[in-house]
């Protein structure tokens, strides 16, 4: 065995990942692995330590982050070809629940990285006019979108009682968008709607299925479009999201697409966590283009 790099980004799921970095270090170490630690304070300084570390030649790379840890530094990774070892230390860890990842036992997590399975997953990229960005698990438009942004902009209170916060101050504000979505070589349709989510996993904020039956390696996207709706029918969906029972009804649509362009007035465009555009965005799929370590006995997970 060479070497494995590690790369921390301290600061995810507010300050969890230094803590979890330490205890994956020290099991590798214990297994006999031989450590380089790269340690990054901003997503540019990730960025260019990720490069650093992969010029060493590692045998694997173990990142100690969230979904944006990792989607932040997916051009370099996938360009080198190495396998990925994620130690999930964000705050919603959707990756991590759509490939079976250990999520709580950081020692279990940084195991695969000598013992686990590779397995090859897609990879989303996301155009708009601000450029191009890839992504793992789903991009946001509209309501949820929303929630998503108001979120990021509160300074209080914290944990999901902020989420909640934003969730009402959104739903006061709640307008439905006039989407004009283009399904691969499909004739665009314009149709109002309250969200359109594209998936290449499953689920976002932290476990809710939107795109239930997503899987990351089926070289496709998943589209689930939501009608207008009004607050109380909006309310009373949710509950359906969280159980991934949605898709079932009338006002939901689901397809699956190898590229969607979405266009509306207004929309703010959201991708593992992050605000990637505004206004129109086109999304496709780079199949295999990411090698990650699995647990042996994984096969297809679904979010559980």
């Amino acid at each position: 065995m060479g070497h494995i790099a590690v790369l921390s980004n301290p600061r995810a799921g507010k300050g969890r990942g230094r803590r979890l970095t330490e205890l994956a270090v020290a099991h590798l170490r214990q297994r006999g692995a031989s450590v380089r630690l790269y340690v990054g304070d901003s997503a540019a300084d990730t960025t260019a330590l990720a490069s650093e570390a992969l010029v060493g030649g590692p045998d694997g790379l173990v990142v100690v982050g969230g979904d944006g840890t990792l989607s932040g530094i997916l051009d370099v990774v996938c360009a080198a070809a190495v396998p990925i070892t994620l130690v999930p230390a964000g705050t919603g860890n959707d990756l991590a629940r759509a490939l079976g990842l250990p999520r709580h036992d950081a020692a279990a997590a940084v195991e695969l990285a000598l013992t686990g399975t590779p397995r090859a997953i897609d990879v989303g990229e996301v155009e708009t006019r601000a450029g191009r960005a890839a992504f793992l698990t789903v991009v946001a438009l509209g309501f949820d979108a929303r929630v998503s942004d108001r979120t990021n902009r509160l300074r209080w209170p914290s944990g999901a009682l902020r989420y909640y916060l934003a969730l009402l101050i959104e739903l006061v504000r709640l307008r439905p968008l006039d989407f004009t979505v283009t399904v691969d070589d499909e004739r665009p349709i314009t149709a109002r709607g309250t969200l359109v989510a594209i998936g290449n996993t499953a689920s976002y904020g932290g476990g809710m299925p939107v795109c239930v039956g997503a899987l990351p390696d089926d070289g496709r996207l998943d589209v689930v479009r939501v009608a207008p709706l009004g607050r109380a029918r909006l309310v009373r969906l949710f509950p359906l999201l969280l159980r991934g029972a949605h898709l079932a009804r009338p006002e939901v649509q689901h397809t699956a697409a190898r590229r969607v362009t979405v266009a509306a007035p207004g929309l703010v465009v959201y991708a593992d966590g992050e605000r990637l555009g505004e206004d129109v965005c086109t999304i496709s799929v780079r199949t295999g283009a990411l090698t990650m370590m699995t647990p042996p006995s994984e096969g297809d997970a679904r979010v559980r």
